[in-house]
């Protein structure tokens, strides 16, 4: 892992404890390794995490859905200073599982499985 840490990639602001198990550890490092680094080296400029690994309790308080790949630590909320082009990028280059532009490129959402993913790309807002 290059450019994100576990750190950031577990990081909330609720207040709420939020570590992972070593099963969504492994997510995390499977979603770095084949999208983010990848990602961040193509498109030269910082990528934000805003929002990783969410334990049920940190996914309740922030009303994620019940199925979120984010408990799976399978996803990733990202933002920088050209959503659009980090969504194109992606799109084009990289096996995902989900990418949604949420609320018109406010920010992204990527995830990646290590079992299969779907390349399913997706609009909310």
């Amino acid at each position: 892992m290059r450019y994100f840490t576990l750190e950031e990639l577990t990081h909330t602001d609720t207040g709420i404890v939020n570590i992972p198990t070593q099963a969504q550890k492994s997510n995390l490092i499977a979603l770095v390794e084949n999208v983010l680094d990848p990602v961040r080296v193509l498109f030269g400029r910082a990528i934000t995490v805003n929002s990783g690994f969410r334990s049920p309790l940190v996914n309740s308080a922030v009303k994620g859905s019940k199925t979120s790949q984010h408990l799976k630590g399978e996803a990733a909320d990202l933002r920088c200073e050209n959503n659009k082009l980090l969504f194109e990028l992606i799109r084009d280059h990289f096996a995902f599982d989900q990418l949604i532009n949420e609320y018109d490129f406010k920010w992204i959402h990527v995830s990646f499985s290590q079992l299969h993913n779907r390349n399913q790309i997706l609009k909310i807002g």
